[in-house]
């Protein structure tokens, strides 16, 4: 009698740790669920949007580049290189694409012409036939657009663009500390 009542206390016993280390799986789980949950909805996305893209090659003169950055996302973003068909555009003052750039709270709904683009060094440069002025500034470092903000930004004589490239679809790629922002325009003739 004494064995048949050992045996019932074996499987007890048995029982009762997996009860045990279900529970403890279980809850394992809805606490990394739940912190996972809370720090994904708490964390702010980079979301840039790249619009109104113009590469020009005039018969005479440089050819321009010019886009617009929209800032749609919940956090600032630091801006540490535009390439153009591959190629860097400079950051730095005096270098052999400068880029100048401006940024505004206002929509920018106009589109870009050559014109405006070719007076980027200029300190203000009109956006469209709106009257929306720009003011401009040459880039000397890694740029900062913040949340909700839009930056105009204009390279001038990006390298490897030609007269031989105007119809053909040429790359610009922003890149910042999270991702890189591809889009495609054409080479336009001005």
């Amino acid at each position: 009698m004494k064995s048949i009542l050992k045996n019932r206390w074996a499987l007890s016993t048995v029982v009762t740790t997996l009860i045990i280390l279900v529970v403890s799986v279980l809850l394992a789980g809805v606490v990394t669920y739940f912190a996972i949950n809370v720090t994904s909805t708490r964390v702010q996305e980079e979301s840039l949007q790249l619009t109104k893209l113009h590469v020009w090659n005039p018969e005479t003169g440089s050819p321009l580049a010019a886009f617009l950055i929209i800032n749609t996302g919940g956090r600032d973003v630091v801006i540490s290189k535009v390439t153009v068909r591959g190629q860097s555009a400079d950051f730095a003052s005096g270098g052999s694409h400068p880029v100048f750039y401006g940024v505004t709270t206002n929509p920018v709904t106009a589109d870009f012409n050559y014109t405006a683009a070719a007076a980027a060094d200029a300190a203000l440069v009109q956006i469209g036939d709106t009257g929306s002025d720009v003011a401009m500034h040459a880039a000397t470092g890694d740029l900062t657009l913040t949340s909700g903000s839009s930056m105009v930004v204009f390279i001038s004589n990006p390298d490897s663009i030609t007269i031989n490239d105007i119809g053909l679809t040429v790359g610009i790629t922003v890149f910042t500390s999270q991702a890189m922002y591809y889009q495609e325009a054409n080479v336009q003739a001005t």
